[in-house]
């Protein structure tokens, strides 16, 4: 019930504010699961890629948010999950295993952490794993512009997102070598629409 009152008021923010553009929404598969792979360059990327798609989306959420206990009551209701920045947190994968065997969709950003120019990092190996654990499919998403809120003297730049086509990791998911050549090919895909989206 929270998580469908806050998709409905980020959906209304998200268009109204930011009038913001989406594309590509019927890559998403209408059931099973489904891991959303974004470019990560601001707290607002999380609501932003959820609110604007019908199925819920669960997050991993760094523990600190969990430390006081109404905002972590509220934001474990939409359906977060705490993990451990810095470190190999089993907790946090096998909780993000559970969400994909139980169906639902897992949000993710590959870079780790946020980006300050809005420029594309490296992708950290946890997305490529956790694909590779389950079988799920990724669906690529580049999120466009959200680097530039409140910046350069409060502007409100126009938001555009794109959920692209889904790919699927077919290699040996013990090879690390396998596992780095998937993520550079997520990180590819998000690219490639980034640049698509700059042309829109």
């Amino acid at each position: 019930m929270l998580y469908g009152f806050l998709q409905i008021v980020f959906r209304l923010f998200f268009y109204t504010v930011f009038r913001t553009r989406v594309y590509g929404r019927e890559n998403i598969p209408a059931e099973g699961a489904v891991i959303l792979a974004a470019n990560h360059a601001s707290n607002i990327d999380p609501p932003l890629m959820a609110s604007l798609i019908e199925r819920p989306v669960s997050y991993m959420a760094k523990i600190e948010l969990f430390e006081n206990s109404i905002f972590g009551a509220a934001i474990r209701r939409c359906h977060a999950f705490p993990v451990k920045r810095g470190a190999s947190d089993r907790g946090a994968i096998k909780a993000a295993v559970a969400v994909l065997k139980e169906g639902r969709i897992l949000g993710l950003f590959p870079e780790g952490t946020r980006s300050k120019t809005g420029e594309l990092q490296k992708a950290e190996a946890g997305v490529a794993l956790i694909a590779a654990m389950t079988g799920a499919p990724i669906v690529p998403v580049a999120i466009l512009n959200t680097h530039r809120i409140f910046a350069n003297g409060g502007l409100i730049p126009q938001l555009r997102i794109m959920y692209g086509e889904p790919i699927t990791f077919h290699g040996d998911r013990k090879s690390k070598e396998s596992l780095d050549a998937f993520s550079e090919e997520i990180m590819g895909h998000i690219a490639r629409m980034k640049e698509e989206l700059a042309q829109k």
